[in-house]
């Protein structure tokens, strides 16, 4: 890879590192720290999702207009000023507000990286999106273990160590960053369709469907860290059993990717069939996981799920880049990356509702319900506009 993917890939893994010695804890620290009922850190954690959507969107509009460098910078800075305060001044109500700013500020950081890594490495196709990935998931592998050790020393180090690792974030961006906002030329035919100020062309109503399938995937995953985390308690399978079925997704993304992109380089198969795939193995795992009573069936089904994952994750960014009009780069991935952050926010939503009303049966039911709409909505995004890739993108997967 290029060196300039290279410093980006080291970015997101700095990125989300520092991220995830917060995410994984904010339930536990306005529950037992600041004494909230588990209903009002949910509220906080939607609060912080919705700026994060914000955040997302306007990253991606400001991509567009000054370039990957400064709109990743002002994120950074944003996040950087708010975990400062975070460290200094963690109590109730101010705890919400930092965490509200943190997700607009580093909403704004992740459409920029990954519309910047399809611009100065185009001929990378698939494989620039799987580096970002992979980084991002080297990420949280990383900062979910270190922070559970600093988090059991002493809880609020953890937020000076978040502040730590994104400050090193905003000198990698600062000085390795400079130069890469320039704008590739666009090979593909969708490409040539000229925006309208922010009329609904061809290209964005494809875009939306493919994000409509994005999202409703992201409402089944996150289903793991909610009602299913909930159900192996209820089976007496243990949290050090469940954080396991973690580690090993987390193993698997970094350590099969290469795999999983020759086996998808062998078949030769397109970016949609790729997704639906993908879809088809996630409908697999939660058959494996609605039968699941002993760990080894949730292990079975969490082992499905990754491959499903890492068919479908990567590939979503991939086809907004080669959606995306010239100057629209930025937004579409803004787009892309609201879908998940919504798909996440509403699951364990969504979730919890139909299993307290109904029981797990039935969300499986919903599950695979969802699942079907999303094959349906991803077999037809792209009837109306010709989606397809360079020979580069082609055989760079």
């Amino acid at each position: 890879m290029p060196r300039k993917v290279w410093l980006l890939v080291a970015g997101m893994i700095i990125n989300v590192t520092g991220a995830s010695f917060l995410w994984p804890f904010n339930t536990i620290y306005l529950h037992d720290h600041l004494g909230k009922s588990l209903s009002v850190a949910g509220m906080v954690l939607m609060i912080n999702s919705l700026t994060g959507v914000i955040g997302n969107l306007l990253g991606g509009v400001l991509f567009d207009k000054w370039g990957g460098y400064k709109s990743i910078l002002v994120g950074i800075v944003i996040t950087l000023v708010s975990i400062l305060g975070l460290v200094f001044f963690h109590g109730w109500p101010l705890y919400v507000v930092w965490l509200a700013l943190i997700g607009f500020g580093s909403g704004m950081v992740f459409p920029s990286m990954y519309a910047m890594v399809g611009t100065v490495w185009p001929e990378g196709g698939r494989r620039a999106f799987n580096a970002m990935y992979v980084g991002q998931n080297v990420g949280i592998a990383i900062g979910t273990a270190c922070g559970g050790l600093v988090a059991s020393y002493r809880f609020d180090y953890i937020f000076l160590a978040n502040f730590i690792l994104y400050f090193i974030f905003f000198l990698i961006a600062f000085i390795g960053f400079r130069g890469m906002e320039d704008k590739k030329d666009k090979s593909v035919e969708v490409k040539e369709e000229k925006t309208k100020g922010w009329s609904l062309t061809p290209g964005f109503k494809a875009l939306l469907i493919v994000c409509v399938a994005y999202a409703l995937c992201w409402v089944t995953y996150v289903q793991w860290q909610g009602a299913i985390a909930t159900h192996m308690q209820e089976l007496n399978i243990s949290l050090r059993h469940y954080s396991l079925l973690w580690t090993i997704n987390g193993a698997m993304i970094v350590c099969a990717q290469p795999l999983v992109s020759m086996m998808i380089r062998a078949m030769k198969r397109s970016l949609k069939q790729q997704i639906m795939i993908g879809i088809g193995i996630f409908a697999v795992s939660f058959i494996v996981l609605s039968q699941a009573q002993q760990f080894t069936m949730f292990l079975v089904a969490m082992v499905t799920l990754t491959i499903g994952e890492l068919f479908v994750w990567p590939a979503v960014p991939t086809i907004a880049n080669i959606l995306a009009p010239n100057d629209k780069l930025g937004f579409y991935q803004g787009v892309v990356n609201s879908a998940a952050t919504v798909g996440k926010m509403f699951g364990p939503v969504v979730g919890g509702a139909i299993v307290d009303i109904y029981n797990m049966e039935v969300l499986f039911i919903a599950i695979m319900v969802m699942l079907v709409v999303a094959l349906i909505a991803t077999s037809i995004y792209d009837k109306r506009v010709k989606v397809e890739e360079t020979a580069e993108e082609k055989i760079a997967v």
